[in-house]
């Protein structure tokens, strides 16, 4: 497995090895001492599966009480994935990262905790796993406006397909500190 360092550090991209013949492919998707090996040391606790029609945009998402770092990957069609950085004192603060993540492509993204994340589909249908580091927790589940103009994030979608929840987001300007987590050097 190669592991790219991002602009934003902590965030990752994860290229598998992957074994092809005429059969198919394999390829391991998560392997714990190969992730410590890069520096990713959490334990995932949960494991979720969106399918999403062309269009919709989830997020941007992030839990305060329970963060969550997440290991993303698509297994069937393709999304443009994003985290955001909105540790609060952080040297990268407000600042974007976003890989397109496909079944073609097999790349995976690592979010650590205390960053938002969201992402868009851009293929038909797109089924999209993750694994999380804490629990979901409903009352805790918080948002940042997608479409914040400060991040001025390159959804390459005008009018996507929103939940209530994530059209009503509020930009990252106008999260209190105290909702935000804390940057931890």
């Amino acid at each position: 497995m190669d592991i790219i360092q991002t602009s934003l550090p902590g965030v990752l991209v994860l290229k598998p090895t992957i074994h092809e013949d005429a059969r198919g492919f394999f390829m391991e998707t998560y392997r714990a001492e190969a992730l410590a090996k890069a520096g990713i040391r959490d334990s995932f606790v949960q494991d979720n599966h969106a399918r999403s029609t062309r269009g919709t945009l989830r997020g941007l998402h992030y839990q305060l009480q329970h963060e969550q770092a997440k290991l993303c990957r698509v297994v069937s069609g393709e999304v443009f994935d994003v985290a955001v950085d909105i540790r609060h004192g952080s040297p990268t603060f407000g600042q974007w990262y976003g890989v397109v993540l496909s079944d073609e492509n097999k790349l995976q993204m690592y979010i650590p905790a205390g960053f938002a994340h969201g992402y868009v589909v851009r293929s038909e249908t797109a089924d999209f796993l993750y694994k999380c580091s804490d629990y979901h927790h409903s009352d805790d589940g918080r948002g940042i406006l997608w479409s914040d103009p400060q991040l001025a994030i390159r959804w390459e979608i005008s009018a996507p397909i929103l939940s209530d929840k994530d059209r009503q987001s509020r930009p990252l300007s106008d999260i209190p500190r105290e909702l935000l987590p804390r940057y931890e050097p």
